[in-house]
């Protein structure tokens, strides 16, 4: 993979930047977008099957989490998996599903998924069509995921009921 080690110092280095400007800096706030706002009601789209990006964007959740916690609007997030990332949040070790050199990004994907399945307000499912795709049984699904029969009929659903979509390809 010799495109993998140029991404992974970007990502070292917009790390180091990112918490380096929280740290010395005041944090900025999202006041305009968050006027008269109690929840913030999301749906994370999520089909991305690079593990090593998911790792990234599962961070920056994380972080918008915190940041409408700390701005006083109640995080309503559901975490919607489809497509290929349904391989990467697979118990399995057997690197059927992910190629050996990417074992310790699936685990960190475990690790972040686990640390934020613990926060209030944090639901996700897994699409039951792409499981059958992919051959993966609902045992094989990591801990405090759901399946559920079609993440496109879950998104029109969430969608009606007011979440934001937010794609994560």
């Amino acid at each position: 993979m010799k495109h993998t080690r140029p991404y992974r110092i970007l990502m070292i280095i917009s790390s180091w930047l990112l918490s380096t400007s929280i740290a010395f800096a005041e944090p900025l706030n999202d006041a305009d977008a968050l006027k008269d706002l109690k929840v913030g009601k999301v749906v994370w789209d999520i089909g991305m099957d690079n593990p090593t990006k998911l790792v990234l964007y599962l961070k920056v959740i994380q972080q918008t989490y915190d940041g409408l916690v700390r701005q006083k609007v109640t995080p309503d997030m559901i975490f919607a998996f489809r497509g290929g990332a349904v391989k990467l949040i697979t118990t399995q070790h057997d690197h059927e599903h992910v190629a050996l050199e990417q074992h310790n990004e699936k685990v960190e994907i475990a690790t972040l998924l686990t640390e934020l399945q613990k926060k209030a307000g944090v639901k996700m499912e897994v699409c039951g069509v792409a499981m059958a795709l992919f051959d993966i049984q609902n045992d094989d699904i990591l801990p405090g995921i759901k399946p559920v029969g079609n993440t496109f009929i879950s998104l029109i659903g969430y969608h009606a009921q007011g979440y934001a979509a937010i794609p994560i390809h």
